[in-house]
């Protein structure tokens, strides 16, 4: 028994998952146009011994229901050209509240480095870790005030676009390193 104990506590301490595809999207509500967008390739590892977390977006990989949007977006708003990821760094605070040996849900929270459009803020944020039959999801939502990334709006658009924006961060882990 001691042996089996020591065995998969090792193997979670050395042991770190990823992801290609996990998924960021946004959305802004505004008088004139609700807009929102979704992007499918996240990459992200978790350290599981030290809940070193990262991830990294192509921002030219978010996808509007409009096509206008993402040209405007990519062109206009984010510069993907200039800025093509946004890159968080960071680390779950309480990791003790997670077994990932056992099946179940654990509120944490993170705190990181989150750079977007070559702005990084310091940022903590709520977030829920779940296994189920050793597979770790994590997720998360929170609010990005666009002027803390330097991302200007335009007077003209003003009234179509919010300057703060909801994200939505959701990464299955079903790959290990």
């Amino acid at each position: 028994m001691l042996t089996v104990l020591i065995t998969t506590s090792l193997s979670v301490t050395a042991q770190r998952v990823y992801t290609k595809n996990g998924s960021v999207s946004f959305f802004s509500k505004a008088p004139v146009e609700d807009i929102s967008a979704e992007n499918n390739q996240v990459m992200s590892v978790l350290t599981l011994a030290s809940g070193d977390l990262q991830f990294s977006v192509f921002i030219n990989a978010f996808h509007f229901k409009k096509s206008l949007m993402e040209v405007h977006f990519n062109e206009n708003y984010m510069e993907s050209d200039k800025y093509p990821k946004a890159i968080f760094k960071g680390k779950i605070n309480d990791l003790s509240k997670v077994n990932f040996t056992a099946d179940g849900n654990y509120t944490v929270e993170v705190t990181g480095d989150l750079t977007i459009h070559g702005v990084t803020n310091k940022v903590t944020t709520p977030g829920l870790i779940s296994v189920k039959s050793g597979i770790v999801t994590a997720s998360s939502g929170f609010k990005i005030k666009l002027a803390d990334y330097k991302i200007s709006i335009p007077k003209i658009v003003k009234d179509n676009i919010s300057e703060v924006v909801d994200v939505k961060v959701s990464c299955v882990y079903n790959q290990k390193i």
